[in-house]
């Protein structure tokens, strides 16, 4: 029975001690004390009460400490527990404090909260990224359309990072001074034979305020001859004046055939008042009865000698063909 009960208890104890090492991460607390960083155990049991990995704490605040950084453990926990990633943060500010960059840990990681890689960023202000635009189309006061393409370097503004404009807003103010600048141009030959005044004049604009850059230079790497947008919209111009005066003839002629119909209409109505005025004279004895039939026959003569007339010609076209 003894014997039953000792083993119960060693078996228990065996238990708690593997529950023990399980929730508690002694070999952490071990790495943490011969690095020389001061990590308690406590510390470590509240991380996992907390929900938080303590690998994901302890060991970016070794490398922290070995770099020389002066950060601890609850501002470590507090960007985990608001998201952030620590990894990324220690080292952006090894990487900064290498370059001599002043980066507080209190700003990288708000730019890494902002959404930004902040390592990245720290990068770009060591090593100045070039951004290449696609062809920006302008013309020219001749005219001629020109196809600009400019390479653009760039160097990331850590203290503009949070809340600062990106790329696509560079771009696209990079594009609008390229338009502006060639658009003013008396003429496209101009600008090809001095591209720089295009990187200077839109240099001097100031195109990276309130962005998370700093532009250092801004580089014309191609321009092309395009299309001859003047003589196109000439061309478009012409083609409607000609289609507005078509329309105008066309209303014109339309307003004399209604014209002619109605005087033809006129005629036929006056046509119709001949009869009643002949029967007028007739009864009024204005108009004798042989002045009628002497009338008649001249009309009927005269219907036989247009008829002879058309037969006439008729017959000559016939021949003639």
């Amino acid at each position: 029975m003894s014997e039953s009960v000792g083993i119960i208890i060693l078996v228990g104890i065996g238990l708690l001690v593997v529950l023990f090492f399980s929730f508690v991460p002694v070999g952490l607390w071990i790495s943490s004390m011969a690095a020389n960083v001061k990590v308690s155990i406590f510390n470590l049991i509240g991380m996992r009460l907390r929900r938080v990995r303590p690998s994901k704490i302890v060991l970016p605040l070794i490398k922290a400490v070995k770099a020389g950084l002066d950060i601890n453990v609850n501002q470590l926990e507090a960007h985990y527990l608001a998201g952030g990633n620590i990894d990324g943060v220690v080292n952006a500010l090894i990487a900064s404090e290498r370059a001599g960059i002043e980066l507080p840990f209190e700003k990288a990681a708000a730019i890494d909260l902002a959404g930004r890689d902040v390592l990245e960023a720290v990068k770009m202000s060591v090593n100045p990224k070039v951004i290449e635009t696609t062809n920006v189309s302008a013309v020219a006061k001749d005219g001629i359309e020109l196809l600009v393409k400019a390479r653009v370097t760039v160097r990331a503004n850590l203290e503009r990072l949070v809340g600062g404009a990106g790329e696509a807003t560079i771009l696209a103010r990079i594009g609008e001074g390229i338009v502006t600048t060639v658009g003013s141009s008396q003429s496209h030959m101009e600008v090809l034979e001095n591209p720089d005044h295009i990187s200077k004049r839109v240099l001097g604009k100031g195109l990276d305020s309130g962005t998370a850059f700093e532009i250092l230079s801004i580089d014309i790497a191609d321009v092309d001859v395009g299309r001859n947008i003047g003589a196109h919209l000439q061309t478009l111009q012409a083609e409607a004046d000609k289609n507005i005066a078509q329309a105008k003839a066309e209303e014109r002629r339309a307003m004399a055939v209604a014209k002619e119909q109605e005087m033809r209409a006129y005629v036929v109505e006056a046509e119709a008042e001949v009869p009643k005025a002949m029967a007028y004279a007739l009864r009024e004895g204005k108009l004798g009865v042989m002045d009628y039939f002497d009338m008649q026959n001249i009309k009927a003569d005269t219907k036989m000698r247009e008829k002879i007339s058309e037969t006439s010609r008729e017959t000559i076209i016939k021949n003639d063909k």
